[in-house]
């Protein structure tokens, strides 16, 4: 299967689970010169950007391992960009991660924050 196939699916059920724990879906695919946003959301007012990783085993590690410290960087600029884009002012913001691993979803909230 195309990775890029399978990683749909995993954020397709990211937004599933999130949207069943409340969460509001903001966008889905924010891309900018920085890099790209999975999933934008809004829980409890604070706007919690999400990375999606997903695998079919954990026989290599586990799908949060593959997010270095350059995809966090990326990860970071690109939201940074998205709220000054949206003019989004005096919200908390929060890194998450969603690791899928054979249909078993992980939601590590904090993963990161803007000073990594």
């Amino acid at each position: 299967m195309f990775s890029w196939i399978k990683g749909k699916e995993g954020e397709d059920k990211a937004v599933e689970y999130l949207r069943n724990s409340g969460y509001r879906i903001l966008e889905r695919n924010f891309r900018s010169r920085f890099g790209e946003i999975d999933i934008i959301a809004e829980d409890n007012g604070t706007i919690v950007i999400v990375e999606v990783r997903s695998k079919g085993s954990t026989g290599y590690g586990y799908p949060e391992e593959s997010i270095d410290h350059k995809k966090v960087r990326k990860i970071i600029k690109t939201a940074q960009f998205y709220l000054l884009k949206r003019d989004i002012k005096g919200k908390q913001v929060r890194f998450d991660i969603i690791s899928i691993v054979n249909n078993n979803i992980f939601h590590i909230k904090n993963a990161f924050d803007l000073d990594y």
